[in-house]
């Protein structure tokens, strides 16, 4: 039995920000195997089926993001999972728009969400995916822009990034956490400069004999 907890912040307002992406992934995985998340429990909304002969219950929390571990130790302690049958999809400003990292465990890093998990649960060797939502430019701070929506390119690349999400998250229900890594843990390519052009090199004309003409022009 696993449980997938995408993170997020309910209401309407919040639907589509960055900070939801974790909801928004849980949805893609919902709507790929026919989950119907609707029921209300465990502070979360619900819903209990199978990914492949895996048992699974995906969950959105409740509780607003920074109480999220509320909902992870209610269902963690309903469910009896293993440590590392809880999968925790979640945004993250530390890496840039579009990527993704899969880790088997770890600390929080700047996350509210994740760092209430992690001390309600009083263990942090589970596996997570984080989408990268990167950093507010410098008109914006950072509260403005989790909770902000992306502009028509920002979407672009998060609908591609939660797509591979929802796929990672199925490798490691099948057990297949390093292939997931292996993946999906790719630094985007940097661009490399262009080549200056070369300079034409300088070359010294002899001087017009006595007598000759200028060339025509």
């Amino acid at each position: 039995m696993f449980i997938v907890l995408g993170l997020g912040n309910p209401g309407r307002e919040y639907q589509s920000t960055r900070h939801n992406v974790g909801f928004m992934t849980l949805d893609i995985l919902a709507d790929r195997h026919n989950i119907d998340v609707c029921r209300s429990n465990f502070r979360s909304v619900f819903g209990e089926g199978r990914i492949g002969a895996e048992r699974v219950v995906l969950a959105k929390p409740d509780t607003f993001m920074n109480n999220s571990g509320w909902a992870a130790r209610d269902l963690v302690n309903w469910y009896k999972c293993e440590n590392s049958e809880l999968i925790v999809i979640y945004d993250d400003i530390d890496i840039p728009v579009g990527t993704l990292r899969i880790r088997e465990g770890g600390s929080s890093g700047t996350h509210n969400g994740m760092r209430s998990i992690i001390y309600q649960l009083g263990f942090d060797d589970f596996p997570r995916v984080r989408v990268g939502i990167g950093h507010p430019d410098g008109q914006r701070n950072l509260v403005s822009h989790v909770l902000g929506a992306p502009d028509a390119e920002e979407k672009e690349l998060l609908l591609a990034a939660m797509n591979s999400a929802a796929d990672a998250v199925e490798l490691i229900v099948h057990g297949e956490l390093r292939e997931a890594q292996a993946r999906f843990n790719k630094r985007p390519k940097k661009e490399k400069p262009k080549a200056e052009p070369a300079e034409e090199p300088f070359v010294l004309m002899p001087a017009n004999k006595a007598g000759q003409g200028e060339a025509n022009e």
